[in-house]
């Protein structure tokens, strides 16, 4: 019998442990739990360095957000490349592109059709209640190993419209990052890179003058009033930040006045 193995990761101490019981029960699957996302992605990789990887993520949609008693004991601080999944949403996304042959199902207190559609968004193959039936969850389980995606019918209407605006947003964005000259473009990728005038003028071999004012032709015709929401747009529509091999990359975004500091 092929065995099927599930992590739990929720930091509700109860609920983590008595869903690894119930789950352990079954003759076909092996379960272990943990308690935050690094957790985790730490179980995920020992896991799969000794050749026993896990299929299916069981994350909770409020991982992170407990504040009181109950939550499973405290992980290890976590490695600077681990700090960034501490949401459940987060999570998924990072165990999407790290180990896509995992399948991810989000387990939620509400039907919430905004968060559904991130995590759709962000690799997750399922949604389920956290009350709903064991064997429901089981069905669930063995459905995204076949490559389902499993939604209750109640959400559908709702996940389906904000994965349309979000898909109408990208566009949206995209066709302003087009109205942009190439120059323009060059400057925008540099702002996502987070360099300021200054590392802009030394990189485009341009003056910093020169830069400024590209940069409030870019803010103009993006439509936005500071460099962070020209930033956020441009990564809505998908641009990246600028290539790395040259020009000192790495400063952190700093703004002052709706300006890069340089």
């Amino acid at each position: 019998m092929a065995r099927i193995r599930v992590l739990v990761v929720d930091d509700h101490r109860i609920f983590a442990e008595s869903l690894a019981a119930a789950l352990a029960a079954e003759p076909d699957v092996d379960v272990s739990a943990a308690g935050s996302g690094p957790a985790a992605l730490r179980a995920l990789e020992r896991a799969a360095a000794e050749g026993r990887g896990y299929d299916v993520l069981l994350v909770d949609a409020e991982l992170g957000a407990l504040t009181g008693g109950g939550e499973l004991p405290a992980a290890p601080a976590p490695r600077q490349e681990e700090a960034a999944a501490v949401d459940g949403i987060a999570l998924v996304a990072e165990v999407r592109a790290a180990r896509p042959a995992v399948r991810s199902v989000v387990l939620a207190e509400k039907d919430d059709p905004r968060t559904a559609a991130r995590a759709l968004q962000a690799g997750a193959s399922g949604w389920v209640a956290k009350d709903c039936s064991l064997q429901r969850l089981l069905s669930v389980i063995r459905g995204v190993l076949r490559d389902e995606t499993h939604l209750p019918p109640a959400l559908l209407t709702g996940v389906l419209r904000e994965l349309t605006a979000a898909r109408k947003h990208r566009s949206d964005s995209e066709r302003l990052v087009e109205s942009l000259t190439p120059r323009e473009r060059e400057v925008l990728r540099c702002m996502v890179a987070g360099l300021g005038r200054k590392a802009v003028a030394e990189r485009l071999f341009l003056s910093p003058h020169t830069v400024r004012t590209h940069m409030q032709n870019v803010l103009g015709k993006l439509g936005v009033h500071s460099t962070l929401a020209a930033v956020a747009l441009a990564r809505r529509a998908g641009v990246g930040p600028a290539d790395p091999g040259t020009g000192p990359l790495g400063r952190d975004v700093v703004e002052r006045g709706g300006q890069l500091a340089q």
